[in-house]
């Protein structure tokens, strides 16, 4: 006769019960309240109904239990195949020959993907013995979880990729058919294009703390990634050619080649305003401080911390709508093409291959097909941003 028993300081509930001869004990998100303990009785009752007609499924019930993948084990027979190894010895293998082929921030990726979704899921179980339907049930309960917050169909997608292809290597390497078969990326909704308008940057960039103003010039202004500025050194900045060579990137207080190899290195064209602001901070940090924005340590800025110190706060003080500071290069982005900046010139300020992506992303922001090369946004920003602002000033 199984039970409802809590335990822990948040005295949560959990299932204990047996099932083929083994103790299984399956814990809640549930609070020890009266309640509960009848709304989880309902849920056992029913469980053991179902083990003593033979209908029990315990991965209908529990989806990501462990115990669930050794009853799948059980249900399918033993191994008996020696030379084929379970997943959870396989993943690791895979992991090792592959991550030579990474950027460090991918590899860290992948490896914490490994250790929270898909050991814990078919670590146990032989390499040849994976389904097609455990595939799928695996994805649905990461789609609609019984407890806990739904994963985005984007993060889904970044599950299933490894787990293709580790599927995929063992059954070259152990002579069995894939189970990964016609089984489609879930469709994620497209990322929103929401950039600032000229008025809320000239809020922001005259509002901001002083020693972020800078910071937020360069940002808005050279539609620079947050790890590439975060990890902009002073032997990058070229006064004398007024270029900002793009060659190194912060991932995770890590420094890192930029994010897509040759497109990213690049050289982004200072306007009079970036090259003003990188003026100013080299009297502040030119001297002491390897990287052109830091701390009081002289370490890169944690762009964690400055969101949530200086960024949100900002926006909120200002009553602009909340954005991820990611916003600010496709601001850049949508002001040169507003200015009528060449696309192929600003496909290479930004770092892209062609300008196929960027006609995709902001095609409504291109006005007219006027070709010039960064003097209609230096006009631009002398004539509508900053004169405005020194006539305030002279008043």
């Amino acid at each position: 006769m199984g039970s409802i028993r809590s335990r822990g300081n948040k005295s949560l509930l959990f299932f204990d019960f047996r099932y083929q001869g083994k103790r299984c004990r399956e814990l809640t998100t549930l609070k020890d309240t009266p309640a509960n303990r009848r709304r989880m009785k309902s849920v056992l009752e029913k469980i053991e109904a179902e083990i003593t007609l033979g209908m029990f499924d315990y991965r209908k019930y529990f989806p990501n239990s462990s115990m669930a993948d050794k009853f799948d084990a059980m249900a399918k027979g033993a191994n008996i195949d020696n030379s084929i190894p379970l997943f959870k010895d396989f993943v690791w293998e895979w992991y090792e020959e592959n991550k030579v082929r990474w950027k460090r921030s991918m590899a860290y990726t992948v490896k914490c993907t490994l250790r929270k979704y898909l050991i814990p899921r078919f670590g146990h179980l032989p390499m040849n013995q994976i389904t097609r339907p455990d595939i799928l049930k695996f994805r649905a309960s990461m789609a609609n979880p019984e407890t806990g917050k739904r994963i985005s169909n984007d993060r889904i997608n970044h599950v299933m990729t490894p787990l293709r292809q580790i599927l995929k290597e063992g059954s070259y390497r152990y002579a069995y058919s894939t189970p990964f078969i016609d089984i489609d990326p879930l469709r994620v909704p497209k990322s929103e294009v929401e950039p600032f308008s000229i008025e809320e940057v000239q809020a922001i960039i005259g509002n901001v703390r002083d020693d972020f103003r800078n910071y937020y010039k360069v940002r808005f202004f050279t539609g620079m990634r947050t790890g590439e500025i975060d990890g902009l050194k002073w032997k990058y900045v070229d006064f004398n050619n007024k270029v900002i060579v793009v060659r190194e990137t912060i991932v995770d207080g890590k420094e890192d080649t930029t994010k897509t190899g040759s497109s990213s290195v690049r050289d982004i064209q200072m306007n009079s305003v970036v090259f003003e602001a990188l003026e100013q901070q080299f009297k502040i940090t030119g001297q002491g401080c390897e990287y052109v924005f830091c701390n009081r340590n002289g370490k890169p800025l944690d762009h964690r911390n400055v969101t949530k110190r200086v960024w949100y706060p900002l926006l909120r003080h200002l009553g602009i709508t909340r954005r991820v500071p990611y916003q600010t290069r496709h601001t850049a982005a949508s002001l040169w093409l507003a200015a009528g900046e060449n696309p192929e010139w600003i496909a290479r300020q930004l770092g892209h291959a062609n300008t196929q992506m960027l006609f995709r992303v902001y095609a409504r922001y291109v006005p007219n097909l006027t070709r010039q090369d960064g003097s209609a946004f230096e006009h631009l920003l002398t004539s509508q941003i900053f004169n405005t602002r020194e006539a305030a000033n002279d008043e």
